[in-house]
């Protein structure tokens, strides 16, 4: 599947625009810390507006898709 499909079925109950705390929801309840060195390393693109963060719901997905690589069949 690729991004557009993707992003008709993985977290459709949240905004298109979503902010860190949603985020941290999405990835498993990440720590803020976290969160925050995600988009500070630009792993997770993002637009500060004022002194919050706006991020792409596509974004999230694209990081999830992108990171995928690293788990096996084993792993589960």
């Amino acid at each position: 599947m690729n991004i557009k499909e993707q992003y008709s079925v993985m977290f459709t109950n949240y905004p298109d625009i979503i902010n860190i705390e949603q985020m941290r929801d999405m990835l498993g309840g990440i720590s803020l810390t976290l969160a925050y060195r995600l988009i500070k390393e630009n792993q997770i693109k993002a637009m500060k507006i004022g002194r919050q963060y706006k991020i792409p719901k596509a974004n999230i997905i694209s990081y999830i898709i992108n990171n995928n690589d690293n788990i096996s069949e084993e792993d589960f």
